[in-house]
């Protein structure tokens, strides 16, 4: 995006203030953050989302992005209702995709009872490290699937299906560590040698031991390493061993949300960020830790529409793999119109996180862009 001229956030209405405070902590890939907030009045902002298409590999038409905006409204929306507000939202049509712009208004609702979410809206994070194997008890699944508004459902993958399902992970992890173009993504979205970042991803957090952590940061300078390494020393082995088959397998259940039709426009998108958020916090009230596996259905989509993504040889014919897998594991159809897909179970919350930009670091003013 364009340099944005910033507003202090001392002008800021006090309770708009603390409404914005939770609503950054909305999630997204990579610790992206792609929005931007410019104030209208104390009651009404203007709301400029942006994507990483043009170089993220993993925001495929931005529609991960668009997700992450849908997350950071009902964000919003729960926030405001703390404070007896009603969140509305619309988009402006004439702007584009790769831009999406949306007035909210919060206006006075009596009778609104506080959406006891709120609690859960800080506290909620990415655990990337093995959880309790311990089944979800039925009432744990029936309020993750009750929160989902009209239109979405969830598959659980348990049991058998939960170790085929690790078997996705680590296949697919393969895939990623193999392509240059995931390669340029991921040296770009990993803050080294810290436990928080404001707008990336602590090394910490990934999941991997501490040499593992050093071998890595060495070998990920240069794609020539990682190539030589990946050829000849089985260079994937050890961060996907840690990374995704030990957390996939130590954990509940994996999980794909599904939406009642394949998601087409970018409202579709924003509205599955929505249902994806009411999910994440139902979990963390709950005290069940989640992690994102959000890369299986983008490599799907690329081959169900046939669109490259890499030039590395013999990756389509690997993701085309892995999207059969996908929806040998929850049907054609389901698998079709998943939204969102993570793995999920009881566990101790992480000790490394991604934080988020201060509040006045994402302020504009004069129009936004």
């Amino acid at each position: 995006m364009k340099q944005m001229e910033q507003q202090p956030v001392q002008q800021l209405d006090s309770t708009l203030e603390q409404i914005l405070e939770l609503a950054r902590w909305a999630p997204s890939g990579d610790n992206t953050q792609p929005w931007r907030f410019e104030i209208l009045d104390a009651r009404r902002l203007v709301v400029y989302g942006h994507d990483t298409r043009d170089h993220c590999v993993y925001d495929l038409d931005g529609h991960p992005s668009q997700i992450s905006i849908g997350a950071l409204l009902e964000t919003m929306a729960i926030a405001a209702s703390t404070f007896g507000l009603e969140m509305r939202s619309s988009r402006h049509a004439g702007t584009p995709d790769a831009h999406p712009t949306l007035s909210v208004e919060f206006v006075p609702a009596p009778g609104i009872e506080p959406d006891p979410l709120a609690a859960a809206i800080l506290p909620r994070s990415v655990q990337r490290r093995a959880l309790s194997r311990r089944p979800l008890t039925g009432a744990e699944k029936s309020a993750l699937s009750l929160t989902l508004p009209p239109g979405y459902r969830v598959h659980w993958l348990e049991g058998s299906r939960r170790l085929a399902a690790a078997r996705l992970m680590f296949r697919n992890a393969k895939l990623r560590l193999t392509m240059p173009e995931a390669h340029r993504v991921h040296t770009a979205i990993i803050e080294w040698d810290a436990r928080y970042s404001e707008d990336r991803i602590p090394d910490q957090a990934l999941g991997a031991d501490a040499m593992t952590t050093k071998l890595m940061r060495w070998v990920m300078h240069d794609w020539k390493r990682v190539h030589f390494f990946n050829t000849w020393l089985a260079g994937t082995l050890a961060p996907r061993l840690q990374m995704d088959l030990i957390p996939a397998l130590a954990c509940a259940a994996h999980f794909v949300l599904v939406a009642e039709r394949r998601p087409q426009r970018i409202d579709d998108y924003i509205a599955a960020g929505r249902a994806m958020q009411r999910f994440w916090l139902t979990a963390t009230a709950q005290g069940l830790q989640l992690q994102p596996e959000l890369t299986p259905l983008i490599f799907a989509r690329y081959v169900r529409e046939g669109r490259a993504f890499s030039a590395a040889p013999g990756m389509r014919e690997r993701a085309a793999a892995l999207s059969r897998q996908g929806a040998a594991l929850v049907g054609d159809q389901d698998w079709d119109a998943a939204v969102f897909m993570g793995r999920i179970g009881a566990g101790a919350a992480a000790q490394s996180r991604s934080l988020r930009r201060p509040l006045r670091d994402l302020l504009v003013a004069g129009g936004g862009r």
